[in-house]
């Protein structure tokens, strides 16, 4: 019997509103690709993202185009030739990953991790508010890891806010391309004052030379500048951290690879995620079982997650069941 393969669009409202730079958002809309041969069916998900010029139309689009291919036999080395980085090629290739697993019962955590998983720290989000209500949700968050999100005018005083109500817990400050050339620097002194561990992709991609200039306060992390492993060439001198999305790889076989060319060149490496689900997660958990950083929080943004989700406890988060992926 041929394989086939199946796509369905999912939507997951988030507990409250989540805020960014580039504005906000209420719900998550994932797209889940399974591909079933026989009594075996993998699945994977994915999240469209506007930001790299995708739709929900135009990664359905995207899988389809494969449809054939896959149903014909097509490997997840075959797919790293037949669709671009994207979304659409991490549902797929993380369906094929979890359907070989299955088939051979071998888990995949078995095959890419140096040693068995274990549960790992995971920041937690506090997305883009006034300074006072973001200080009051980091406090009340009570994590050891915080992921801020700046990136719009008043970062100085949320920045000096949430330091004030999070004594010893650190910080990673994501500014999603918000900052200009003209106060990159102070900006970068403040979240040294605030005690930052790590800055995100603080320039908008293809404007960020400038990196390479001036002092580096806290380590900076390329987010939206890197997809693959061709963008790390370009990014040498400008960054110390890679931030490694299976949505921006276009999937775990790809994300694999480029972990390991970074750690070669000598940045460290970040796994983080778009806001989606456990099933989204769960194969990025296995991933960042090589990172110093961990920002896998998508599913405690949700109101409520799928079955078999994933184990948070605190500030960790456990790797898969079978049940859920791989």
């Amino acid at each position: 019997m041929p394989r086939r393969v199946s796509v369905t669009v999912e939507h997951f409202p988030l507990a409250r509103e989540f805020r960014i730079s580039r504005g906000a958002k209420t719900e998550a809309v994932v797209i889940v690709c399974e591909i079933a041969d026989g009594e075996v069916r993998g699945r994977g998900e994915c999240v469209p993202y506007a930001r790299y010029g995708e739709s929900v139309d135009s990664v359905i689009a995207a899988i389809e185009s494969v449809r054939a291919d896959i149903e014909q036999g097509a490997s997840r080395q075959d797919l790293l030739m037949l669709l671009p980085a994207g979304a659409a090629r991490n549902a797929l290739d993380c369906a094929l990953w979890d359907i070989e697993a299955k088939a051979s019962g071998q888990r995949v955590a078995e095959l890419i991790c140096r040693t068995a998983p274990r549960p790992i720290e995971t920041a937690y989000t506090i997305g883009i508010d006034a300074p006072a209500a973001m200080a009051q949700a980091a406090r009340v968050a009570q994590r050891s890891l915080l992921k801020i999100k700046v990136g719009t005018e008043g970062d100085l005083e949320r920045m000096a806010a949430i330091h004030a109500a999070t004594h010893g817990t650190r910080l990673i400050l994501d500014a999603n391309e918000g900052w200009t050339d003209a106060n990159v620097g102070a900006h970068l002194q403040a979240a040294a004052a605030a005690g930052a561990v790590l800055v995100e992709q603080p320039l908008p991609k293809g404007a960020d030379a400038i990196l390479a200039e001036i002092p580096h306060p806290v380590p900076i992390c390329a987010d939206e500048s890197v997809h693959t492993t061709e963008d790390l060439k370009a990014l040498r001198g400008r960054y110390d951290f890679v931030n490694v999305k299976l949505d921006k790889t276009g999937g775990l076989t790809e994300a694999l690879r480029l972990v390991t060319r970074a750690q070669e060149l000598g940045f460290g490496v970040m796994v983080g995620c778009m806001v989606g689900t456990s099933l989204a997660m769960a194969p990025a958990v296995l991933l960042a079982q090589l990172a110093e950083f961990v920002d896998l929080d998508g599913p405690l943004l949700l109101a409520k997650d799928r079955p078999h989700g994933l184990v948070y406890d605190g500030s960790t988060v456990a790797p898969p069941s079978p049940d859920l992926w791989g």
